[in-house]
């Protein structure tokens, strides 16, 4: 194994261990070999703000990067087109973050201008990430339309943007990753009390397609919202995030919601808690859900709350002074042009325990939110 000294665009092959030490980098170091395997032991790496990554990889194979501290810079390990990439037991903190206390995020940003991330991940595929420290900072790890990988027992923590975010991601397993108080705030006219808390922060953001993935054993306390499934754009167009499976998984404690999947069709929700939030499961316009052997404990406005819901199964959980257990109803503001429906229908709710919430169950057309009548047409609904 060779040892080399970390400097601005070192090509990397073979099997190298970088030489122990603190070194500041402005440009990054490339991985030019299939095979190359890296391993930092003592081994500090400083970007400058203007830095684009400490470590770059493109069209690679059998990559393996292990005991690697990076602070600072946009990404602190950017790949694209890799596959069989393995990245273990790295500490990467303090990349590129939106000040704090400004915007509501962009969740449908695109790989040509993501947000700053510890790990960006595009069109990799058959990859391992685990045991990673990448808390502190506004993202864990960006997967832009990568499949077969790999992510567990990472701590991506403390982060102001998402702790693990999915965009055209599919076919992966999300295992044991603690993803806890991904928050952040955007004021509002009114003063220094008023403004979003969460500002579309979440433990893991999974969008635009993002299918057949299994979550298992993840926390994703304390977040903007825990785990948030998105699958229409602005513009309208629907990509939904479908055939996902949830089991095992923790969202609690957000002051939104624990578990939002809107505009998708077939995930599975399967022993989950999601407890103390606004919300626990929040899933608009989203069809043939398996929503089973859930906790949904003392959340303010809901256990579940589904608008133009289809096909759903809510069966064998725990609803316990909540404000609603399932809130189900109807309302119009996009109309059948835009999913098919304008109603909800088809549900099966059995088996189910009840616990002093204010209504068990409640069923309702033309509402807003679930609770109130919807407003005239023409006009905007509040917000949630």
């Amino acid at each position: 194994m060779d040892t080399v000294v970390p400097q601005d665009g070192l090509r990397l092959g073979g099997h190298v261990r970088l030489a122990p030490g603190v070194y500041v980098l402005n440009e990054p170091m490339c991985v030019v070999e299939d095979g190359t395997q890296i391993t930092g032991d003592g081994t500090t790496l400083i970007l400058n703000d203007s830095a684009e990554s400490a470590l770059r990889a493109d069209d690679l194979s059998g990559v393996t990067i292990e005991r690697l501290r990076i602070r600072g810079g946009k990404h602190g390990i950017r790949c694209r087109r890799c596959t069989r990439l393995t990245i273990r037991g790295c500490s990467i903190t303090a990349t590129e973050e939106v000040p704090p206390n400004t915007v509501f995020l962009d969740i449908w940003k695109t790989e040509e201008d993501p947000y700053g991330s510890a790990l960006l991940l595009v069109e990799c595929s058959d990859s391992t990430i685990e045991e990673n420290d990448l808390q502190h900072q506004q993202n864990g790890v960006l997967c832009y339309r990568c499949t077969g990988l790999v992510v567990r027992r990472n701590q991506c923590n403390y982060n102001s943007g998402f702790g693990i975010h999915l965009f055209g991601t599919s076919r992966s397993r999300f295992e044991e990753n603690s993803c806890d108080y991904c928050c952040r705030f955007e004021p509002r006219e009114g003063g220094l009390h008023f403004g979003h808390m969460g500002a579309d922060a979440a433990g893991f953001l999974i969008v635009h397609g993002s299918c057949h993935n299994h979550f298992r054993r993840n926390t994703a306390r304390l977040g903007g919202d825990g785990f948030f499934l998105a699958g229409m754009t602005p513009e309208g167009n629907l990509v939904g995030c479908d055939d996902n499976l949830f089991e095992e998984n923790d969202g609690s404690l957000s002051p939104n919601i624990a578990f939002e999947a809107t505009f998708s069709r077939r995930n599975v929700f399967r022993n989950n808690f999601a407890d103390r939030c606004n919300y626990g499961f929040w899933c608009g316009y989203s069809s043939d859900f398996v929503i089973e052997g859930n906790r949904m404990l003392f959340n303010r406005q809901a256990g579940i709350a589904v608008e133009n819901g289809k096909g759903f199964v809510v069966k064998g959980n725990t609803f316990q002074s909540n404000g609603h257990g399932v809130l189900l109803w109807s309302q119009r503001w996009l109309g059948k042009g835009t999913i098919g429906s304008e109603t909800s229908e088809g549900w099966q709710i059995e088996g189910n325990r009840f616990l002093r919430n204010g209504i068990g169950i409640r069923i309702a057309a033309n509402q807003d939110h679930g609770i109130r009548p919807s407003p005239a047409e023409g006009t905007t609904p509040p917000p949630r």
